[in-house]
């Protein structure tokens, strides 16, 4: 079943065009049903694996290479699979309601089911190939679904940039994977797990951690890649909030989690993740309180709060285990809910822009209300689950060995512009005594506060019932991470403390910062400029010069001159050819250069042959240059039939004489030869191209006549040509049978490009038509200008 709940939003989203045809207005409700079976599907496993069970459902896909479709259910991957399947439920409804007038939405609604089907099978997945293929999947669903307003600039460039970015991350985490599973011995991650002292020991270690946490790093914003996620609030607000609140960023923390037992434990491991976190969550936090836009503000604290759960992984004591779970429990909720505000917010109001913006709780009191409990929850205000999550966070740095001072002033920093940013969310747009809008707002629909609703009261009821979600919910999830059976106990209350005390110091700094966020402002803005040097205009200055580095390569190779291209193939080819025969010595062996007995008709053959070669080069009529080509290749089939292989002689024959034939028929539409190297250099060059590929084939000839017959295909071929295929021609066979697919491709690519060629002659003689010029003379004309550009240039 499990199988079948992840491949399903694949199956659903090829009937959502239909469904949605059918449904219109109601098509997000009905679409809804099946991540909330699915939620619901998932729920039936807590009760269990609370108590310690792992369920692994396996389908073997390449037995060859022992790679299954596999896939494991513990405390983790249920976590994340129920807050991806749930928050995606919410998001599909409040879709509804936010595109509802968009011509594309049933688009919206392909994409998005696609996007949630990977993220399952990445949460779910037990084997590397498999996790690495959904990975992968996420990068792709999410590029269209940023780039869903194809026809805004803006949003193609945010598309492109997520694109490149967590692609690049996702080729250094397969490497990262390979390296792992050969080291570990097993492509199932549930085995990895269990032999983490055989990866950490290895020298391969810190390769492996480099290229995983490049992926992890990468997909979840951390420094310095963090800058593609807020340029991705280009994207609709349902996008924003399933992507880049709940869901894909996510991926990272997850991977971290997930591998830690086979990566983490290591002084490495501890100093690369905290300190990337550690910087990530400030440097984000900080960025967030001066920006203007609701979901520019979400987006950097969104970043922020990634870098928290990295951070906490990263210490990864048990206590920091326990706290980056629940905050990412809270974090989902809150943020998910405060996405769907803004979005409503710009919906009825007309702007994002909270300068703009004051007393929309007159109008909006339900969007309101649920913006309050969200930012209540973000802002770690009790009784409200976020308050616990801030509890456990400050309990763990102050516990963290190395450099517990430093890390609880970053914490704290962080937490308070955290609150800072929430109260921009939450307060600045709702409360005032004046209504302010650019027109004039009213309540949203049903289905875009229903959404932010339930995640804020859900934050509510999470904090009532903390003592519940940490022994069902957080406890086998740390379980999970530390890869042993432990406890949690959650609880609002733990008497008063100096975390206590901290945390109402923090509220208070957070709300001084909101008082005072217009004057600091004016007061950070100089310093704003560094960002003009930072990471992404890194991005830039990368994609700039590798697009100028494929300009200039493709000016230099695709010259538009086909006799470029003949030299360009030919010297690399010979170049790296000779390299790699050097490299294994081989023409050390004396049994390369032996006597080949050669008798005095052969001799006469391979004459006859060298001979017309020669006449195809120096003959100005292509009727002859054609008789020459026919003398070689019937020559070639000859001395096939000397030396014993009259399957392989027939077969040139055959080819010889449709190739004649076909040359012989469209004489008459070719220009007349032109003589197109007129300088000794040129001559030179291709006279020397001309022996170093013919003596490079020669010399490959004679490698494999030197070395010892070891092929085990001939022996079969020979053997089972009749036996399985019914055919004695041992070519025709192979060609036909044990090769039919690639014969088949090469008669594919033969078939389409005769069908271009028909076209372009089509083309031109309907040019002969129009202009009423003599064809012979037209073709000359026009072939020397267009397929010969380069010639021209060259003469003049």
């Amino acid at each position: 079943m499990v199988l079948e709940a992840v491949l399903s939003g694949f199956v659903l989203a090829l009937f959502a065009p239909w469904i949605y045809k059918v449904g219109r207005g109601a098509a997000g409700w009905i679409l809804a049903l099946l991540p909330i079976g699915i939620f619901i599907y998932f729920a039936t496993f807590v009760p269990p694996v609370a108590e310690g069970e792992t369920f692994v459902f396996a389908q073997t896909w390449v037995p060859s290479i022992d790679i299954s479709l596999s896939f494991n259910v513990d405390g983790l991957s249920l976590l994340f699979a129920m807050i991806i399947s749930g928050v995606g439920a919410l998001v599909i409804i409040y879709a509804g309601g936010y595109l509802a007038h968009d011509r594309d939405i049933n688009r919206f609604y392909v994409y998005i089911l696609m996007f949630m089907a990977s993220m399952l099978g990445v949460v779910l997945s037990d084997n590397v190939i498999t996790i690495f293929i959904f990975w992968e999947l996420t990068s792709i669903t999410s590029f269209m679904l940023i780039g869903y307003y194809h026809e805004k600039p803006e949003s193609r460039t945010a598309a492109l940039q997520a694109l490149l970015v967590t692609g690049a991350g996702g080729l250094a985490l397969m490497a990262g994977l390979v390296m792992m599973a050969l080291v570990g011995g097993s492509w199932e991650i549930s085995e990895l797990l269990n032999r983490g002292d055989v990866i950490t020991g290895s020298s391969l270690y810190v390769p492996i951690l480099i290229l995983v946490l490049a992926g992890a790093f990468t997909k979840s914003a951390q420094f310095p890649f963090h800058f593609w996620l807020p340029n991705a609030m280009a994207a609709p607000t349902p996008v924003s909030t399933y992507l880049h609140s709940a869901t894909m960023v996510k991926a990272g923390i997850y991977l971290m989690a997930r591998f830690s037992p086979a990566l983490g434990g290591t002084q490495t491991w501890t100093v690369v993740v905290t300190s990337f976190g550690a910087v990530t969550m400030l440097l984000a936090a900080h960025m967030a309180w001066q920006k203007k836009d609701l979901k520019q503000i979400l987006a950097y604290s969104t970043v922020s709060a990634l870098g928290i759960l990295t951070m906490l992984l990263g210490v990864g004591t048990h206590a920091a285990l326990e706290a980056a779970l629940v905050f990412l429990v809270v974090h989902s909720m809150y943020k998910g809910g405060l996405f769907m505000v803004a979005g409503a917010v710009d919906h009825e109001a007309g702007t994002r822009d909270i300068a703009l913006l004051s007393g929309l709780r007159k109008a909006m009191p339900i969007t309101g209300a649920a913006a309050v409990l969200a930012g209540l929850s973000m802002s770690g205000i009790p009784p409200f689950f976020g308050f616990v999550g801030k509890e456990l966070i400050y309990e763990s740095t102050t516990e963290f060995d190395m450099s517990a001072i430093l890390l609880t002033v970053f914490a704290f920093l962080t937490n308070g512009l955290t609150i800072t940013a929430a109260l921009l969310v939450a307060h600045k747009p709702f409360f005032g005594s004046k209504l302010s809008a650019p027109k004039h707002p009213h309540e949203a629909p049903l289905t875009m506060w229903l959404g932010p609703v339930t995640l804020g009261t859900l934050g509510l009821l999470f904090g009532l019932l903390a003592g519940w979600v940490g022994e069902f919910l957080i406890a086998p999830a740390v379980s999970a991470v530390q890869h042993h059976q432990t406890e949690v106990h959650l609880a609002l209350w733990h008497g008063f403390s100096m975390i206590l005390l901290l945390s109402l110091v923090t509220i208070a700094f957070g709300v001084l910062v909101y008082w005072k966020h217009e004057v600091l402002g004016r007061w950070f803005a100089p310093s704003n400029v560094i960002s003009k040097w930072g990471p992404e205009q890194w991005y830039f200055w990368s994609l700039d010069g590798m697009l100028g580095f494929g300009r200039w390569q493709t000016r230099l190779l695709q010259s538009g001159y086909l006799r470029n291209y003949l030299l360009i193939i030919i010297f690399s080819t010979v170049g790296l050819g000779l390299y790699t025969l050097s490299k294994y010595n081989v023409f050390s062996q004396n049994t390369i250069f032996r006597p080949i007995d050669v008798t005095s008709y052969e001799f006469m053959f391979m004459a006859l042959i060298v001979a017309s070669a020669f006449v195809v080069t120096q003959v100005r009529s292509r009727l002859a240059a054609v008789a020459a080509l026919g003398v070689v290749g019937y020559g070639v089939a000859i001395i096939f039939v000397l030396d014993g292989a009259p399957d392989l002689a027939m077969t040139q024959f055959s080819i010889e004489t449709l190739s004649v034939i076909l040359l012989v028929l469209v004489l008459y539409r070719l220009p007349r030869f032109i003589q197109f190297s007129r300088s000794r250099p040129k001559k030179i060059t291709e006279i020397t191209a001309a022996l170093a590929g013919g003596g490079f084939m020669a010399l490959l000839v004679l490698l494999v006549t030197a070395l010892p017959a070891q092929s085990r295909l001939a022996p079969y071929f020979a053997e089972n040509s009749y036996k399985l295929a019914h055919g004695h021609n041992v070519v025709n066979v192979i060609l036909v049978d044990f090769r039919g697919f690639d014969t088949m491709g090469e008669i594919t690519v033969l078939g389409i490009a005769a069908v271009g060629v028909f076209g372009l002659l089509k083309l031109r003689l309907d040019k002969t038509r129009q202009t009423d010029t003599p064809p012979d003379v037209l073709t000359t004309q026009h072939q020397s200008a267009d397929v010969f550009p380069v010639m021209e240039r060259e003469q003049s």
